[in-house]
């Protein structure tokens, strides 16, 4: 009985890998000591963490290595700005912000346009009208909403 339940473990455990590794069409998911010395240094807020995360997300951070000498000096401090961000925010904050995201896409474009236009008022103003706004109302923007 116990043989059967470890076969059960290991071939769920094939699966389940198989599963993984062929939904993003095999590619390879390097390792932090793998990655060009390029690619560490854009990607360094993210080093300590690197080799826990998830394949995608790690695709998705190569991909905007891959692009960063492509970007303005703007982007690529708003890239790193976001990067650092990131990486210091709880497994909790990062699951509200991928909320967040989501929920904003999903928003008609006259939706979006008028939460942009709410944001970017929103950041002209000093942190102490900050304050105030977020106390009138509600802490619709908080400090960790990106740029």
């Amino acid at each position: 009985m116990a043989r059967r339940k470890f076969a059960a473990i290991i071939l769920l455990s094939g699966l389940l890998y198989g599963l993984c590794y062929a939904e993003d069409g095999g590619k390879p998911h390097p390792a932090w000591s793998q990655l060009s010395d390029t690619q560490r240094e854009v990607l360094s807020p993210l080093g300590s963490e690197w080799d826990n995360l998830r394949p995608w997300q790690r695709e998705k951070m190569l991909d905007i290595a891959r692009d960063y000498h492509k970007m303005s000096p703007e982007q690529q401090q708003r890239v790193q700005k976001r990067l650092t961000h990131w990486s210091r925010m709880t497994p909790y904050e990062r699951e509200k912000a991928r909320e967040r995201y989501q929920k904003f896409k999903s928003l008609p474009p006259e939706q979006k346009e008028e939460l942009k236009k709410k944001w970017r008022y929103y950041k002209s103003l000093s942190p102490a009208e900050r304050e105030v706004y977020r106390r009138q109302n509600g802490d619709t923007f908080g400090e960790d909403f990106p740029d």
